[in-house]
């Protein structure tokens, strides 16, 4: 059974950082491709960040130079750190999982930027 698990959400301040993270069980985590979407109320989900099995990275061009995905495949576990947020980072933040017999997704975890 797959299973993703986000954590790491919360209420923060404009200007500060949370990070993120996302176990995964049930899958063979080392050949999957992972990701961050995110999905603001109103909106389409979105992609925020990719990291392939190999390491390489992808950015949306609104969190580029402020959120860095990273992996650890001995843990099973994708980060991503998410500084200088804003209110327009508000949103569900959920991880993926893709592989060619997988595309899973975690439950979400609520993001909230505010003073």
């Amino acid at each position: 059974q797959v299973q993703l698990v986000e954590s790491g959400g919360g209420l923060v301040q404009p200007g500060g950082s949370l990070r993120l993270s996302c176990a995964a069980s049930g899958i063979r985590f080392a050949i999957n491709a992972m990701a961050w979407y995110r999905q603001a109320p109103g909106k389409q989900r979105e992609l925020v960040a990719r990291i392939s099995t190999g390491g390489s990275t992808v950015y949306a061009d609104s969190v580029k130079g402020r959120f860095t995905i990273s992996r650890d495949n001995a843990k099973n576990t994708v980060y991503q750190q998410m500084n200088s947020l804003n209110p327009e980072d508000k949103a569900v933040y959920y991880c993926n999982a893709v592989s060619i017999r997988t595309n899973a997704w975690g439950q979400g975890t609520q993001v909230t930027v505010s003073s």
